[in-house]
């Protein structure tokens, strides 16, 4: 039996109260639903600025009525300290996955990135000190190693942040080392990968690639690939994030603490072969999908020309083993986003 599949059972024997923060967002909501189906009582905190009702929707439905009434939402914002006091009260071990994404977005505003993602993460470390949380998991990202060319990537090399989004989450590493070090108050950052999965909204121009060509696909538009295709990235599926977050959170090993984890598959998938892969999906429920070309754009400012992540650390330290590799994980996103959105005729 897997380390993440022991540690599931001993959830189950001891339930614990729980804080997620943007629960109501993609990653939030899987959290938020791995918990409750495990016996775990939950607080969650959004302010919907990104996350979603329908997300919170699914997970009611997903969990059933018997397991629902364990799950409390508190409506606000990371910004307001008390809003983190309150949210804090009371509660074993915090998942903080409230930020604002988006390196084009930070791009072009980063004073509402920096509100966000800094000062914000500095409110929930403070309050979760104050409230002597025994476990605090935050989101950290990929972004932080920047211009690095080095591959894959390990947690202890990384180069200078390529945009405000990548510096912010950088930053949340620096104030976590800190407080372990000035309050004696111990974190997990984990640097997440490219993660996809059921629920990844498809909308908006900041949309993740994976949700955004599953929509274009299923709904009979054209699909845009950012420069020529060869840009690769380490893509993960949520379920492996989610196995990630546990392990951390639950961790009794002290060497496991006040470290940073790489959470990602160890695979590479170029743009022009991920494209294939999400054509392949969309084709088994939409076969006229099957003939479908992208087009070809600019290189998008910002980015990263290649990611590959080094899992060792995360595999000896919290006992991490991805269970679904890229394809399995499109495989399943495929079916929900075949299910869940609108698609008309092609051509029409």
């Amino acid at each position: 039996m897997s380390a993440y599949r022991n540690l599931l059972a001993r959830l189950a024997a001891s339930p614990q109260v729980w804080l997620v923060t943007g629960a109501a967002g993609f990653i939030g909501s899987h959290l938020v639903q791995n918990l409750l189906k495990a016996g775990q009582v939950v607080r969650g905190l959004d302010n919907f600025s990104s996350g979603s009702e329908k997300n919170l929707e699914q997970v009611r439905l997903s969990v059933g009525p018997d397991l629902w009434p364990n799950f409390e939402l508190l409506r606000g914002d990371i910004r307001s300290l008390e809003t983190c006091r309150a949210a804090c009260a009371g509660v074993s071990s915090v998942l903080h996955q409230a930020a604002l994404g988006s390196v084009p977005r930070s791009l072009e505003d980063p004073l509402h990135t920096n509100a966000n993602n800094i000062d914000g993460f500095l409110n929930m470390l403070v309050c979760a000190r104050d409230a002597c949380i025994r476990r605090f998991v935050y989101a950290a990202s990929s972004s932080t190693y920047g211009d690095d060319p080095s591959l894959p990537k390990r947690e202890d090399r990384i180069g200078r942040p390529l945009s405000p989004y990548a510096l912010t989450k950088y930053v949340n590493e620096l104030y976590a080392g800190v407080f372990a070090s000035a309050y004696d108050f111990p974190s997990i950052g984990l640097r997440y990968f490219n993660i996809f999965g059921q629920r990844q909204d498809p909308e908006g121009a900041y949309a993740a690639v994976i949700p955004a060509w599953f929509s274009g696909l299923l709904q009979g538009r054209t699909v845009t690939i950012n420069g020529d295709g060869e840009t690769s990235r380490d893509f993960c599926f949520i379920d492996n994030c989610v196995q990630a977050n546990l392990l951390a959170a639950c961790s009794d090993d002290p060497e496991a603490w006040n470290q940073v984890y790489n959470v990602a598959c160890g695979q590479s998938t170029t743009l022009n072969e991920l494209f294939v892969l999400i054509r392949e999906e969309t084709a088994r429920h939409r076969p006229e999908t099957a003939a479908a070309q992208p087009q070809y754009r600019d290189f998008r400012p910002g980015d990263v020309r290649h990611s590959l992540a080094d899992i060792s650390k995360a595999e000896t330290l919290l006992g991490y083993q991805p269970e679904y590799s890229v394809r399995q994980g499109l495989r399943k996103a495929g079916a929900w986003y075949t299910e869940n959105l609108q698609a008309p005729a092609l051509g029409v």
